[in-house]
């Protein structure tokens, strides 16, 4: 992604999604396991807390695309649900692209 694609609405979701996505695949794959198969109870606690921001920010994100029209509310939707789902923003992704 470029500099270019912050000046639109749908390129900083595209972003944002991107960055959310993999917050969740981290805390999924590597903190999860960490906190339940070694004991280390700080990775789920540090990166859930990062994810959560980022989550917020994403929901933002599709908040101002929708609001300036640059996004439906069918896709808005979408975009919620994709973020409950492993891989679900990138897939996002390639449909806003």
């Amino acid at each position: 992604m470029s500099t270019h694609t912050m000046k639109t609405a749908i390129g900083r979701l595209r972003l944002f999604g991107i960055t959310e996505g993999i917050s969740f695949l981290v805390l999924l794959f590597i903190a999860m396991p960490l906190k339940y198969g070694a004991g280390i109870d700080e990775a789920v606690a540090i990166t859930g807390m990062l994810h959560g921001w980022l989550f917020v920010i994403y929901l933002i994100g599709i908040a101002n695309a929708f609001f300036v029209k640059q996004l439906s509310f069918f896709h808005s939707f979408l975009a919620v649900v994709a973020a409950f789902v492993p891989f679900g923003p990138f897939l996002l992704d390639r449909k806003l692209r």
